[in-house]
Parts: C-alpha cells; structure tokens; sequence
C-alpha cells in the first residue's frame, strides 16, 4: 500500500519555512504560469520557457520523492502553460522538455513511483455545450501527450481523474452525454481515465458512476473517502470503497482518496465541512483491501509523514502482537 501526495511538496516548494534551508535557496515547483495577457504579450516562446523549467522541477521532485520514500505522486496540471493555443512542435526546448520527461519515466519505473494526475473541474464531458466538451477534450489530451511522453503505462495505473462536473438536472441525461463522447477521446486518455465520486448529494455517488458509467464503457472509479459522506448513494463506506475497487482491472491496484474537514480540524462552524484539512488524523481503514492512498490534505507529504507517524507504527506493532512465535 502506497501513500501519496499531490502536486506540491512542502518542503520542497517552501524550503525556508518547512525544509529547514536558509534564505535564497529557490523553490522547486511545477506552478510556473502566466495570465492571458502576458501570454498575448510573450508568446509561446515564454511558455516554452516556463515548461522547461517546471519539467526540470518535476525531474527533481520524482528523484526527491524516491530519496525520501515517497512511493505516489500526483504531477501538477499545468506543466505548459495555455497549451491548447499551440502544438507541442511550437515549443522550442521541446528536445529538452522531452529528454526531462523520459527522466521522469525512467526514475518512476526503476523505484516503481506511481505517477497520476488530476485535471481541473473545467474538463466536464458531460456538457450539452459542445464548446466545453471539445475544450474537455483537448485538455485531457494534453495530459495523455504528457504522460506518453514520460512513458508512462497505457492503463489507471497511471490514471488520469476527473468528476463528471455537471448535473444539469438530470443525472441520467448528463451521463448519457459522457457515455456518448468517451469515444471521442483519444487512447492516450481513454486508457488511462478514471471518475471519483462527488461530495454533494446533487451530484454523482459511487453507486451512481458504477451503474451510469462503469458499465457502459468500463471507466474505473476512485473512491473519495470524504466526498463519500456527503454523497452516499445509500451504501456504506465499506459497500461504497468495494463496488468503486471491483471496477478497476485486474492487476492494477485501485486508488482511494483521503482526506478530512477542515471545519472539524479548526473547531470552526463556519467553514464548509466538505473544505480539506491540514492534516489527517483518523486511521484510515481500508477494510482489509489492498489500495494506493492518495492524501489529500492541504500540508502535502508533511500529512503522509503525519499520518504514518500517527497510525502506521501502532498499526504495524499490533500485527506483530497478535502473530504466535513457534
């Protein structure tokens, strides 16, 4: 069982407050970005520029990941800034950029670092606008482009997850919708996709995404621990994490999401219960199922060391306490 974080390491991306570095050491992050404007302004080659530098920074936080037992990790969605104005070819550190992603892929498959990633609410294949569908789908392929280049599998090993993103006042209707342009998808993201269940009752359950979705194109679903309590689909979180882990492949371990109210963590009513906390506290039962867990807790990999130094070790002493030496 894997423990993860996603995107940003604390240390890493704050190296004074949390890595214990002095001043002027520079962060090392894969956020670099820029607004409409200065993109109109600079052009691609400024967005070639700040890809190279975040891919750089991705090589570096896969290695340090490794260093430092981190066995899942979620990259950053915005590795090449406004990257549906332009092709990859457009780039010109492209033969750079691709040689520091087969890095990635290279250290990733020697220490058997799993790699995903998470795309923005805007990506909403069940849209009735066919605008934001084909954004949709020009985003995600974006994603596959990347991971194929990094050289990752085909498969949800290195899944790529969205929520449906959309209602519109008729679950049926909507995931029909999705069930209609997953075809439009190319392989490079089909392969790969997964749906998480939502955290409003409105919304879509484990139970709605199994009987909507799974079964009509095979999409695996990610169970999202505290989305589940909102949003239940009247089965419970044991019910819910096995009908989510009987859809994913054979052979590839399935992916959980933790994480807990921030309302509850600050003793703070006014707080939306469904906001992540800094840190998670609760063991995290996996009712004898074999997961990888995705934590995501607003503090990064400072929750997984946290975590495991909460529960793991007691976790792993009583185990050793109930085994009867001969």
């Amino acid at each position: 069982m894997r423990y993860g974080y996603a995107c940003i390491s604390m240390k890493l991306s704050y190296p004074q407050k949390y890595g214990g570095k002095e001043k002027g050491i520079p962060p090392i992050t894969t956020g670099r970005t820029m607004i409409k404007r200065t993109f109109d302004t600079k052009g691609v080659d400024y967005a070639s520029e700040l890809t190279l530098k975040n891919v750089k920074d991705l090589n570096q936080i896969v290695q340090w990941n490794v260093l430092n037992g981190y066995e899942f990790y979620r990259m950053s969605s915005g590795l090449a800034p406004w990257k549906t104005e332009y092709e990859w070819e457009d780039l010109k550190d492209l033969d750079e950029i691709q040689a520091y992603f087969r890095s990635v892929g290279w250290v990733a498959k020697t220490h058997k670092l799993r790699l995903t990633s998470h795309p923005g609410p805007f990506n909403v294949l069940v849209s009735p606008k066919e605008e934001v569908v084909e954004n949709c789908i020009k985003d995600l392929t974006i994603h596959g482009d990347e991971f194929d280049m990094i050289g990752l599998s085909r498969t949800p090993y290195n899944k790529i997850n969205i929520h449906l993103g959309g209602a519109y006042g008729d679950k049926e209707a909507s995931m029909k919708r999705f069930v209609k342009n997953f075809p439009r998808l190319p392989e490079s993201v089909s392969s790969r996709l997964t749906l998480e269940n939502d955290d409003k009752a409105s919304m879509y359950s484990v139970r709605d995404l199994y009987e909507g979705i799974y079964k009509e194109v095979g999409v695996p679903i990610v169970f999202d621990y505290h989305h589940h309590k909102f949003c239940t689909g009247d089965l419970s979180e044991q019910e819910a994490l096995e009908m989510a882990m009987s859809t994913w492949p054979e052979g590839i371990t399935p992916v959980v999401h933790y994480s807990e109210s921030r309302s509850k963590e600050q003793l703070d009513e006014k707080i939306r219960p469904q906001a992540h906390s800094d840190y998670v506290y609760d063991y995290i039962d996996t009712y004898g199922n074999e997961v990888d867990v995705m934590i995501e807790a607003k503090h990064k990999e400072l929750a997984v060391d946290k975590y495991k130094s909460l529960h793991l070790m007691d976790h792993y002493n009583n185990l050793s306490s109930t085994r009867s030496y001969v």
